[in-house]
């Protein structure tokens, strides 16, 4: 196993593996084209989109956090900024988000960011014994316990999603 992790290696399998904590890398063929990255990976991956997760960076009072909700979904910006201790957030500047955390867009994982964020990972994640998130690069999921990735990021939890109706 652990060759095949070399070989699908990314800041955010390292910090797991760093940390001992287990994980299940899903790896698939991305299509350039899909409208939406998270959902193209929970169709792909034949998993339920609220249990694939999205790393969004947000903008809070001048300084930039991450907010994980399931693909299923939207985030809610007034619920992260309050669960952050502020009033209102917007969404970061792409290449904002894409200097602080050393990704892409769409291949942005809520682990192994260049510079660390303040965390906030949707409660809903709590519903399910593991969860999806990018692994750091498009076309590269890890699975993992929601304790495991609240316990690396720091992240707190709170509702910070919104439902939305997927048409398929």
């Amino acid at each position: 196993m652990a060759k095949k992790m070399a070989s699908q290696g990314t800041p955010a399998t390292a910090v797991l593996a760093a940390a001992g904590v287990p994980f299940v890398l899903h790896p698939y063929a991305h299509d350039p084209s899909a409208a939406s990255y998270g959902l193209e990976a929970a169709e792909v991956l034949g998993i339920e989109p609220a249990r694939v997760f999205k790393t969004l960076m947000v903008e809070v009072e001048g300084r930039l956090a991450v907010g994980i909700v399931p693909v299923s979904g939207n985030l809610d910006l007034k619920s992260v900024a309050a669960a952050l201790g502020a009033k209102k957030a917007a969404m970061a500047d792409p290449k904002a988000a894409e200097r602080r955390t050393g990704y892409v867009l769409g291949g942005i994982s809520p682990l192994g960011q260049r510079q660390p964020s303040p965390t906030v990972l949707d409660e809903s994640a709590l519903d399910f014994a593991t969860v999806l998130v990018s692994g750091g690069r498009r076309g590269l999921d890890i699975e993992l316990a929601p304790a495991d990735l609240i316990r690396v990021t720091k992240a707190i939890t709170a509702p910070i999603g919104t439902a939305r109706s997927i048409k398929g």
